[in-house]
């Protein structure tokens, strides 16, 4: 009767999907804000996921005793009173027949009664929360986070909102034939069929909630699932593998296009380090032939070994060359390695 109550009240309230109904009314005080419920999907032919609750608190899963330091704000979210006549045939009447508890046997509905009166929502304050978690870690001897971590199914959730009454509030409901007048009014001793019932729960009786689910790394570090693309869950090793060679991969790749790109700008060099003395006629370029210029000699003959070309054999490509100049030195070496065309003349042509 209570779930048939509060699956009404989130049906028509709505919340974009993420409100849920309270399933129990003994199991109503456990869905308070930063309380930790279970939710694990039925099977592949019920869409719909299973929240379980636990006695537990998101302070609890945490490794130290420092309190979690977030706000909770109220505010009246709406009055609330629903009169419904609700027919027993499909598969929602017979959940709610189930629910109800009454005789309602020649009966085909039943007519629901609910007076939540104005009602309150409690909402954790999701940016100082955030704040607050990023130094904690789960403590995985818990025993709620073995249980969690054993099941594939199951995914650790906190609840951060809840809907509250504010004061007493009663439920009646009337099975009867459509058709009939559908009176509302409390079970006494003068209804021995059984067909009428109420019942009244006290002020603060939690009758909706919406959750965040949690992912937890292998490492303890943990985050809150805010919008509905994430999803939550324990991080496996071979997932943690996966992400690992993934990260490598994407390395590997930076690396390779950096590699690449020093190779194209060293090109580029060269090539504009060249134009001129290709574009320009040999007369005016050659100029190692010129009198009084350097002479190009193979240092192969003064036992000097092959080596890289200063002008091109710097980059990632060691051109190398048996050629060079004794005229010229660099860094107190008393010869200079130059290509016989064109790094000798360009060299000397920038050397003037």
């Amino acid at each position: 009767m209570f779930a048939a109550a509060t699956k009404s009240f989130v049906k028509q309230v709505g919340d974009g999907g993420r409100l849920v109904p309270v399933p129990s009314l003994s199991e109503a005080d456990k869905y308070q804000p930063l309380s930790l419920v279970v939710k694990k999907k039925r099977c592949f032919l019920f869409p719909r996921y299973k929240f379980t609750s636990t006695p537990f608190t998101l302070k609890d899963i945490l490794l130290g005793d420092r309190e979690i330091a977030a706000g909770i704000s109220s505010y009246q979210l709406l009055n609330y009173e629903d009169e419904s006549d609700v027919s027993l045939y499909g598969r929602r009447g017979n959940h709610i027949g189930n629910d109800v508890g009454i005789n309602i046997a020649g009966s085909d509905s039943i007519a629901v009664k609910a007076s939540f009166g104005v009602v309150t929502k409690h909402e954790v304050e999701v940016s100082t929360l955030l704040k607050e978690i990023t130094t904690r870690k789960i403590n995985f001897d818990h025993s709620l986070i073995r249980q969690s971590r054993n099941s594939r199914k199951a995914v650790l959730c906190v609840v951060m909102e809840s809907i509250r009454t504010t004061r007493q509030c009663s439920l009646s409901v009337h099975a009867g034939i459509r058709g009939e007048a559908m009176r509302f009014h409390f079970m006494d001793e003068q209804n021995p069929r059984g067909r009428d019932k109420a019942i009244v729960f006290p002020a603060h009786t939690t009758i909706a909630f919406s959750v965040f689910e949690l992912f937890i790394y292998l490492d303890g570090a943990f985050d809150l699932c805010v919008t509905s693309v994430s999803k939550g869950g324990f991080e496996r090793e071979e997932t943690a593998t996966f992400a690992l060679l993934y990260r490598l991969r994407n390395i590997l790749f930076e690396r390779n296009r950096r590699v690449m790109d020093a190779i194209s700008r060293s090109q580029l060099y060269l090539d504009d380090l060249f134009s001129d003395y290709y574009d320009k006629p040999l007369s005016m370029t050659d100029i190692s032939l010129k009198e009084g210029t350097h002479i190009r000699v193979n240092l192969l003959n003064h036992n000097i070994p092959k080596g890289p070309c200063i002008l091109c054999g710097m980059g990632n490509f060691k051109r190398e060359t048996v050629y060079g100049c004794f005229q010229c030195s660099v860094d107190g070496q008393k010869y200079v390695r130059l290509h016989a065309v064109p790094c000798f003349d360009v060299w000397h042509k920038r050397m003037k």
